[in-house]
């Protein structure tokens, strides 16, 4: 499987009645997840770090396929230069050994303050982390990052490294008229799209609009991505956000039909297989 698809989140009672049967428990929430989409973005890691018997029961509890692309603990990445967090890294990522074979690519989310000013620091780091025993991606958020010559000194690291860049598409809810809505997704930062690989994956995070219609245009421009990018022999993880979180896997499930449509070589999505039941009414 070269394709991957899920949300940002695993565990939202949002989802109840939809995502997952009604009268589900939240303890089953992982595992009915997994047995509808491919991945999840994993944020859970962003803000805690699990124990190992929490991460030994992630990977019992989902299918054989499935994949977990963690985001590396805010306090590991917030907290100035990245060198000095090297070994809490490492220990991070032993810890999520854990997960055999469930274990996609482990990405590293920059804070705005993290400036091309530290790119020795960037670069050291990156050169650090073992390749051998997962995947890693890298997503940036100052400005000047994508400017040049910082986004050629960039995109020449992470290619040397085999380094995920980690593509971020807010566009749809900055280009969208305001709506009080979109104002806690807003919060990320509003940054140059430039869709570009550096390694054998790409890891993609959209940002989509809760009116479906207003993500179409940027939804169809990333299925020829997509499909060029798979036909090369890229990897591809798709994640999708919402400011109204309800919303999420119905994007991603659409997104999902786009591409069938469109013939991409993409696996079914699991979700698509299951049966609903419906109430019949006789009478």
């Amino acid at each position: 499987m070269t394709f991957h698809i899920g949300c940002a989140i695993w565990a939202y009672k949002g989802w109840l009645g939809d995502l997952f049967p009604s009268d589900s428990r939240a303890a089953d929430f992982l595992h009915l997840y997994s047995r509808r989409f491919t991945a999840v973005e994993g944020n859970t890691t962003f803000y805690s770090i699990p124990d190992a018997e929490t991460v030994k029961r992630w990977a019992t509890e989902t299918p054989d396929g499935f994949k977990f692309c963690l985001k590396l603990p805010k306090s590991l990445t917030h907290n100035g230069l990245l060198q000095p967090a090297l070994p809490g890294t490492l220990a991070f990522l032993t810890k999520m050994q854990g997960l055999g074979d469930r274990l996609g690519p482990l990405f590293a989310q920059l804070p705005p303050s993290y400036s091309p000013s530290s790119f020795a620091d960037l670069e050291a780091f990156l050169t650090a982390l073992p390749r051998d025993a997962a995947d890693f991606a890298l997503e940036v958020r100052h400005l000047d990052w994508f400017k040049t010559p910082h986004a050629e000194r960039l995109t020449d690291l992470l290619e040397r490294l085999g380094v995920g860049r980690v593509l971020l598409d807010t566009r749809p809810i900055y280009d969208a008229p305001d709506d009080p809505q979109l104002h806690s997704e807003r919060k990320k930062p509003k940054l140059p799209l430039q869709p570009s690989v550096t390694a054998p994956f790409s890891l993609i995070r959209f940002i989509s609009h809760p009116d479906r219609t207003l993500n179409q245009p940027y939804l169809e421009k990333w299925v020829a991505l997509v499909e060029q990018w798979l036909r090369q022999g890229t990897h591809i993880y798709f994640f999708v956000h919402c400011p109204l979180e309800e919303r999420s896997p119905a994007n991603a499930r659409y997104f999902q039909s786009l591409l069938e449509q469109r013939g991409t070589p993409v696996p079914p999505l699991p979700w698509n297989s299951i049966d609903t039941p419906t109430q019949l009414n006789l009478f």
